[in-house]
């Protein structure tokens, strides 16, 4: 599902760029491991005037674990699926959530056959020309994995230095290291998962990739025995995009400020948080 990306919203990142001339060598600033970048609510929008809406018709797709898929029950389930059920609650609506394939999301939605997708969809020039969209609200950051028995504890510029790093042929991550990381020895795999038994079998020194992607490695078998996250994460939105946010017919705009300030109020009170945590026990931040 390439046209998915997986992300939260709102964050603010340190990211501070020093040119040597025309080079590519930059000294960057990650944003600190320990951040969690949930909304700004200090920035909380008015409450928006939800006369004539009675109920929020979602779109998500069912094959995109753990954002929607079929629980043990055969009922759909997932981080996307909580969180339109809790911005309903949140603003007191009926709430439905049909899944359908996600080739069918946009045409569904243009042929008023749902109100909303929140299918982790990107907000991107091509998907902007068919829906309106609201507030990202989770952005996935490139991150840097190392082995646990290594003395690597940081990804700065300094810290990597030409130490060996997996990447994945062809992706923004491995771009994104040659630019801002040119001491590194990049190593590159065909795809993750060559990139990762790299790093799994001590082959480099750290791999650099998607944040969520990584994050599930670290929680499951595969990665939780052998390797964890290093330094902080990077948002650079010319590699890694602008974010996941819910996606709106044009007619929405009322119905989209209302989910916007439905997505602020959660976050203010700590339940976007608990759902992020129940589906990513690894942070990906």
């Amino acid at each position: 599902m390439a046209a998915a990306i997986r992300i939260m919203a709102a964050l603010l990142l340190a990211l501070v760029l020093v040119a040597a001339g025309q080079t590519a060598q930059a000294q960057l600033a990650p944003a600190s491991p320990d951040a969690v970048p949930f909304f700004d609510i200090s920035r909380k929008p008015d409450r928006p005037d939800l006369t004539g809406l009675r109920a929020i018709r979602f779109l998500t797709d069912d094959d995109y674990p753990p954002f929607h898929f079929p629980g043990a029950d055969g009922q759909l389930t997932g981080f996307n699926v909580d969180l339109a059920r809790a911005i309903c609650v949140e603003l007191k609506l009926a709430c439905t959530i049909q899944a359908r394939r996600w080739e069918t999301l946009l045409p569904a939605l243009e042929e008023g056959r749902g109100d909303a997708v929140i299918a982790s969809m990107a907000d991107t020039d091509e998907t902007r020309a068919r829906a309106d969209f609201g507030i990202a609200y989770y952005r996935s950051p490139g991150r840097f994995v190392t082995r646990k028995d290594t003395d690597l504890v940081d990804s700065s510029v300094a810290a990597i230095g030409e130490r060996s790093v997996s990447v994945v042929a062809g992706s923004a991550h491995a771009a994104f290291v040659t630019a801002f990381f040119p001491r590194a020895k990049r190593i590159v795999a065909p795809d993750r998962e060559e990139a990762l038994k790299l790093l799994a079998s001590g082959s480099v020194d750290a791999m650099f990739g998607d944040g969520v992607g990584l994050a599930l490695w670290l929680n499951g078998q595969g990665g939780a025995e052998c390797c964890r996250f290093v330094g902080g994460s990077y948002f650079e939105s010319r590699y890694f995009g602008g974010g996941a946010a819910i996606a709106f017919r044009r007619d929405g705009a009322q119905l989209r400020r209302a989910v916007d300030y439905a997505l602020f109020r959660l976050a203010e009170q700590g339940i976007y948080q608990n759902l992020m945590l129940k589906y990513f026990p690894v942070s990906f931040y």
